[in-house]
């Protein structure tokens, strides 16, 4: 059956709407499994110096698109936990570079094991059929985002 390009529009829209939804109750769902830990900029923040390694203030903004106050404020925070510390760099005195501590590697994969277990059990209550489906879109998904 093919629909019309307005009816095609706007079940895409439709879909989009959906997706979006979806994806933000989870993502909210999940950020509940460590309540009052970090808040969600934080956590991306020390996400990404994890991933990216020890990045300058400026590096770290672009990567959260977040403007450079935002960050210093976001990483001090983290800095004060012990999450993040930041040294100098040895070629330029003048830059600082953040990166994870310990605590906050430990940190993130305590994160990630819990929102995991979460996720897994909630997973383990469909049905075979539907687990695959999740799976298949879970690819589909990743590579809509490969391009962000």
């Amino acid at each position: 059956m093919n629909l019309s390009p307005v009816a095609a529009a706007a079940s895409e829209a439709e879909l989009a709407s959906r997706l979006r939804l979806a994806v933000t109750r989870l993502a909210r769902r999940l950020r509940t499994q460590l309540p009052g830990e970090l808040s969600p900029s934080q956590l991306a923040t020390l996400s990404s110096v994890e991933r990216l390694g020890p990045l300058t203030l400026g590096e770290l903004s672009s990567a959260e698109r977040v403007k450079p106050p935002t960050m210093t404020k976001i990483v001090s925070c983290l800095e004060e936990q012990g999450l993040v510390s930041r040294t100098v760099d040895r070629s330029d005195r003048r830059v600082a570079r953040v990166e994870a501590t310990s605590e906050g590697l430990r940190f993130l994969d305590h994160s990630r094991r819990q929102k995991d277990a979460y996720l897994a059990e909630r997973l383990r209550s469909l049905d075979p059929d539907d687990r695959a489906a999740l799976e298949r879109a879970a690819g589909v998904l990743e590579r809509l985002l490969e391009d962000s």
